[in-house]
Order: C-alpha cells, then sequence, then structure tokens
C-alpha cells in the first residue's frame, strides 16, 4: 500500500470517529446531562451511607463477639 493509500484511510478513520463523536454529542440533551448528573450525586450519596452503615455494623458485631 502506497503511502497516500494509508494515509487517506487514517484521515477516513478519524473522520469517520470524529462524525460519529459529533453525532452522539449533538442527540445528547441537556436533560439528559442533567439526569445523569443527578443520579451520579444520588449514587455517591447512597454509596456514602451504605459504606458508613457497614462499618457500623461490623463494629457492633466486632464489638459483640471480642467480649
Amino acid at each position: 500500500m502506497s503511502h497516500t493509500a494509508h494515509s487517506m484511510n487514517e484521515h477516513t478513520a478519524i473522520g469517520t470517529v470524529a462524525g460519529s463523536a459529533l453525532t452522539i454529542v449533538a442527540n445528547i440533551g441537556s436533560q439528559d446531562v442533567v439526569k445523569t448528573i443527578v443520579l451520579g450525586i444520588i449514587g455517591a450519596i447512597v454509596g456514602f451511607i451504605t459504606t458508613q452503615a457497614c462499618k457500623w455494623i461490623y463494629k457492633g458485631i466486632k464489638r459483640v463477639f471480642s467480649k
């Protein structure tokens, strides 16, 4: 394959990827972004509370069995 053909294939691939990415970005509405942010925040809060609850339960069980 010549250098020109190889270069054209790279440019075609880059153009295809960039075009696909722009199409995806253009189709994502602002409501989807806000919903994703809110769900991420809720997930982080639930994860934190679950971790704290597990630590509290573990300490309680450890205290009961260490006596």
